[in-house]
């Protein structure tokens, strides 16, 4: 592959939920011209769209089109905090009778 325009790779190809994946600038390009224009207006498709072009006409790196689009993809995850996995970085504590 070429490295200037849109055929340039992604450093990590970004997988699909259906098993497809993007590999190039070009890939996500299409990726996001075929969405609904509903969801292609919404505010991270336009960012990650915004972030694609700058990185083709300015000949910046890839990852930040790859991070736009990953944050488009993941726009309603929301992450939480699991306590349950949280282990104390000191572990349990001894009674003062077994030290």
């Amino acid at each position: 592959m070429t490295d200037s325009g849109w055929q340039r790779a992604l450093d990590d190809p970004i997988q699909l939920h259906d098993g497809r994946a993007l590999v190039t600038l070009h890939d996500a390009a299409t990726y996001i011209t075929a969405l609904p224009k509903k969801e292609a207006a919404e505010p991270e498709w336009q960012a990650a769209i915004a972030a694609s072009m700058l990185v083709v006409e300015l000949r910046g790196p890839t990852m930040f089109a790859r991070i736009g689009v990953m944050k488009a993809l993941n726009r309603g995850h929301v992450r939480e905090f699991n306590l349950s996995r949280k282990e104390p970085r000191w572990g349990r504590r001894k009674p003062a009778r077994d030290r």
